[in-house]
């Protein structure tokens, strides 16, 4: 992982998915244009900054990662992935390294070049993605060091969104503050990049019409889509806002935080803790924020199921309300699309949402959303309901190779 390419030899692009308590790795051919849709290797260090972390490569059995008692854990971690590379190389070389950005900010709309200018800028978005954002850095400033010749490719979740219209873009603020970059930006762009793809392939014209994806994860939002573009998402300045998460509030009334700065005394750290790591599926249950334990509990007795019951009650709400709300944005509703862990693999989640919907024409095959088929609309459904495996890894592998080639690397 050392050697940088050279003309005529094989050539490979590593991805780099790097997150507060996780670094997922994926290797690309880097001799197409674009590259394959599937890597040839994959895999995850899981668990940094706990007290079991664990490797994982191609789905197989995770191992323990000694990165106990190290100073800088996320390091020790992207060494340990750089050294299975170098393995997995076997004499092939890297033609680049993609970096999963959450924030591009209102100046990085496309995929870029890493130097040393370019990552002082995204430095300046910590605050905007505190869960992502610092360690997408880090491993970019320790690859900078340590493979100065290897191409460093910012991939951007913003940058999808750079379609989106004025009045969308906005925030209700004194106009000085948009004009300082305080403003909607949307999130998850390369997972909707995909879709863009994707679903142009399997619908063909039909998904070029008004199209709603739903891409409910750990994190989730909603793009309205229209020929294909992002015209309203619900994920603004932040991405807290918009639906409810598994530990994100989600859209929020500004003044419970004034509150629980002037009335409960919490501080500017505390409150962010609050709204990131303590709310969402798991402040709202108590019990955790992943939709398959609660749906595994929701029928238990007492408090703890009450509150089980709420939490998924209030995240089907969250999401109902939302896609009402981009169907008035679009004018009507021709496609509604579930990706992401939750919505590529929940059929229950499916069907209490798409339940709700039926006032706009939504209708489910059950059989067909139990077995997560690609649609999974009933045969009286006015939209077409789909399920759409996302793909961000390929995105960003598409955009190096695009990036690069441009550069001549």
């Amino acid at each position: 992982m050392n050697d940088t390419a050279r003309a005529g030899e094989d050539l490979c692009l590593l991805v780099l998915n790097c997150g507060s308590s996780s670094i997922k790795f994926a290797l690309f051919d880097g001799h197409e244009d674009p590259p394959p849709r599937r890597p040839f290797w994959r895999g995850q260090v899981a668990g940094i900054g706990g007290p079991h972390p664990t490797y994982t490569e191609d789905g197989g059995v995770a191992e323990a990662v000694p990165l106990d008692g190290k100073e800088t854990p996320h390091h020790a971690a992207l060494e340990h992935i750089r050294a299975h590379t170098r393995k997995r190389l076997a004499g092939r070389r890297l033609r680049a390294v993609a970096h999963r950005v959450v924030h591009g900010g209102s100046k990085y709309s496309e995929p870029v070049l890493v130097d040393a200018a370019v990552l002082a800028d995204l430095k300046s978005y910590i605050p905007l993605a505190p869960l992502h954002q610092p360690f997408a850095l880090e491993a970019m400033d320790v690859l900078l060091a340590n493979l100065p010749d290897c191409a460093q490719v910012a991939c951007f979740d913003t940058g999808f969104h750079h379609t989106l219209p004025l009045v969308e873009r906005m925030l209700a603020l004194p106009y000085s503050a948009y004009e300082r970059g305080l403003r909607r930006y949307g999130f998850h762009g390369l997972s909707y990049e995909y879709m863009s793809v994707a679903l142009a392939e399997r619908h063909g014209d039909r998904a070029r019409g008004r199209t709603v994806v739903a891409h409910l994860g750990s994190g989730a939002s909603l793009c309205g889509m229209h020929e294909l573009r992002s015209v309203a998402t619900t994920m603004g300045f932040s991405a807290l806002d918009g639906l409810m998460m598994s530990t994100r509030c989600g859209a929020l009334d500004p003044g419970a935080v004034i509150y629980l700065m002037e009335i409960e005394k919490l501080t500017l750290e505390e409150v962010g803790r609050v709204l990131y790591h303590e709310s969402g599926l798991l402040g709202v249950s108590g019990v955790s924020g992943d939709t398959r334990e609660l749906l595994a509990r929701e029928r238990e007795d007492g408090e703890a199921g009450e509150r089980i019951r709420a939490a998924l009650a209030l995240y089907v709400r969250r999401i109902v309300r939302e896609i009402g709300a981009l169907a008035a944005v679009l004018g009507g509703l021709d496609m509604l699309v579930f990706t992401a862990g939750v919505g590529e693999h929940s059929a229950a989640i499916r069907s209490r949402v798409c339940r709700d919907l039926a006032y706009l024409g939504v209708a489910l095959d059950e059989a067909a959303n139990e077995r997560d088929d690609a649609v999974i609309a009933g045969p009286g459904s006015r939209v077409l309901v789909g399920v759409e495996p996302t793909n961000e890894e390929w995105i960003a592998a598409r955009q190096a190779m695009a990036v690069t080639a441009r550069a001549g690397t």
